[in-house]
């Protein structure tokens, strides 16, 4: 691959976080199609475009700061799944639970991406625990 970001795990499985997420908002009526749909693909698409911005950077603390960005956008995506369940927009929650539990995971590597960085030259903000399990 000609870019770093290409191979790195956490970039494909943001992919493939997207396209889940995607999938779910082209299941949500028409009326939220500029609202909720357009907010969770903005944010699930955001978590793939900063990690690869992130790997471009000329340090750890910089790449750790487009990381951290990619952490908050995919826990808006997670907010917006609450807010799909919540509002009965699906019948099937299995894509649901099945996005849940991926992010669950691109989260945990999301967090040990930024930990195995070198962060000694900025300032560091300190790692979010969340439980295992998901809620739907």
């Amino acid at each position: 691959m000609a870019y770093k970001f290409e191979d790195l795990e956490v970039w494909q499985r943001s992919l493939d976080y997207a396209d889940a997420v995607h999938e779910i908002a082209d299941e949500l009526p028409e009326y939220e199609r500029y609202n909720l749909a357009d907010q969770m693909t903005g944010a699930a698409n955001s978590i793939a475009l900063n990690v690869a911005e992130g790997s471009t950077g000329l340090s750890d603390t910089e790449q750790d700061r487009f990381l951290r960005i990619a952490v908050r956008s995919l826990l808006e995506t997670v907010a917006c799944l609450h807010l799909v369940k919540r509002r009965e927009y699906l019948d099937d929650l299995d894509p649901l639970r099945a996005a849940y539990k991926e992010s669950e995971t691109l989260f945990a590597k999301l967090q040990a991406f930024r930990s195995s960085l070198d962060k000694s030259s900025g300032v560091e903000e300190s790692p979010i625990e969340y439980t295992d399990g998901a809620p739907f």
